[in-house]
């Protein structure tokens, strides 16, 4: 009898694995229908007991391996006929995971090469192959980490060491990002001096209004001019937060050397993003010479915070506190804040990725000392911006909007003492394009319009430029 029972044992096996396969929908059906509870557990009893060594053993896998010049799709389709039998095999898994990722299939080989880590945690092959899934994925703190524990293995082969130095140094000067551009174009601006629009204002005098021709001196000077800039960037990237730096010269030379431009400028900036959320802190200073006589330094530092959410337009909050320093007259000397709200929209076409931001902010503006003309003045400022990434290159335009108003009487012979106010607006449109991978063609326009119920400050700025852009 039994040895009849033992020649039909594999058949009995093959019925039991069939059964392991379809006992979810049977335990339901057999709930649904009500059969007796004892004879639901023994079922599972006997299903939990036999199903597993209806599982075949896992073949030698040494015919799967097939060096560096390897197949990878047809490894990986080779590989999955053997999964069943194969379920219990960290080898087999890491094979599997190898061919996946050798054939592109990224986020596959991730939840293969885990499961060969699960059931081996030691497994060499494996956290090589899913250090470098976790590289590829954009995971990079997690690969490097993964790197440096297998550097330390005892029984690491010397002849992987290399490779897994060589990976390490190449994915840690990722988290150290340099750069250095170089700015050279040529322009032409109608008002290089910045000055008053109107070729005479009106003056109060004994309560009479005077009509008062400006010098040509004050009057606009227009011409051709270079413009040139010299940025250095570096980033510093760690597993929860970046470090940002920017070095930024500036310089404009033109026939009117009285104006003359050299812009000094320092930024950092702390970066800490968050699926919840995320937030950043801001340090800048800048100098800014006129003619070659320093005119006023700006020291300012800002706060920006996006929470989560679920639309496309991402919301942000920012904070800013700015120290206005003008060395050629201490009256002028202020501190302004500013509180705004924005939203950040990234949008991707088929004809390429498309970035849309909106900001509106208060302004407040003190004075530091008394007596200065107009004293303190408010106001609020709009922003809007447009980037276009295409195959043929980039376009950036910006829009601004900036309302001031004083809240003192700004001169008494200027518009009989009335508090002033100013409207400045200001459109930028830029081009461009690479013509190499490190060279590329800009394109530059820029339109400001500034008015006033005071004749000498309004104003019109019109320049456009075209030059190239190097990256070193």
């Amino acid at each position: 009898m039994w040895s009849g029972f033992l020649l039909h044992l594999p058949e009995l096996f093959k019925i039991m694995a069939a059964m392991a396969r379809i006992l979810p929908s049977f335990w339901n059906l057999s709930s649904s229908i009500q059969l007796p509870k004892l004879f639901q557990i023994i079922l599972l009893f006997a299903v939990s007991m036999f199903a597993p060594v209806a599982i075949g053993a896992c073949p030698d896998l040494t015919p799967y391996y097939q060096g560096n010049n390897a197949d990878w799709p047809a490894l990986e389709q080779r590989l999955a006929g053997l999964m069943q039998e194969c379920l219990e095999s960290s080898e087999y898994f890491a094979l599997l995971g190898a061919a996946q990722l050798n054939s592109g299939n990224i986020a596959e080989s991730l939840e293969t090469l885990e499961r060969a880590l699960l059931q081996d945690p030691d497994n060499g092959a494996a956290q090589i192959d899913y250090a470098q899934a976790l590289y590829l994925q954009g995971d990079l703190f997690a690969a490097l980490e993964l790197n440096r524990q297998l550097l330390r293995r005892d029984d690491l082969p010397s002849n992987l060491q290399p490779m897994l130095q060589d990976r390490q140094r190449s994915w840690r000067k990722l988290t150290r990002q340099r750069q250095l551009q170089l700015d050279l174009l040529a322009g032409y601006d109608n008002n290089l001096n910045s000055a008053p629009d109107p070729s005479q204002i009106t003056l109060t005098l004994s309560g009479e209004p005077v009509i008062l021709a400006l010098n040509p001196d004050f009057r606009p000077v227009s011409g051709p001019y270079l413009n040139f800039r010299l940025a250095g960037r570096y980033r510093q990237l760690a597993p929860g937060h970046q470090h940002n730096w920017l070095m930024d010269v500036r310089g404009r030379v033109s026939d009117d050397t009285e104006s003359d431009l050299l812009q000094l400028d320092t930024r950092y900036a702390f970066v800490r993003p968050d699926r919840r959320h995320s937030w950043q802190l801001n340090g800048a200073m800048t100098h800014l010479f006129f003619g070659g006589s320093p005119l006023y330094t700006l020291t300012e530092t800002s706060a920006r915070y996006m929470p989560e959410s679920s639309m496309r337009c991402k919301p942000y909050y920012g904070l800013a506190i700015q120290h206005q320093l003008f060395h050629n007259n201490s009256r002028l000397n202020a501190v302004e804040g500013k509180a705004s709200v924005g939203l950040g929209c990234p949008y991707a076409s088929s004809w390429g990725s498309q970035q849309l931001s909106f900001e509106l902010g208060l302004l407040e503006n003190s004075a530091v000392k008394k007596g200065r003309p107009g004293g303190n003045r408010g106001g609020w400022q709009f922003n809007a911006s447009w980037q276009f990434s295409m195959a043929s290159g980039e376009i950036v335009s910006q829009i601004s909007h900036t309302h001031l108003e004083d809240r003192d009487g700004y001169n008494p012979i200027l518009s009989d003492g009335a508090e002033r106010w100013l409207d400045r607006s200001y459109f930028l449109l830029q081009y461009r394009r690479g013509l190499s991978p490190r060279t590329a063609l800009m394109v530059n326009l820029f339109h400001q319009n500034q008015r006033s119920n005071i004749e000498l400050f309004k104003s019109v700025d019109t320049t456009i430029e075209v030059g190239l852009s190097l990256a070193f």
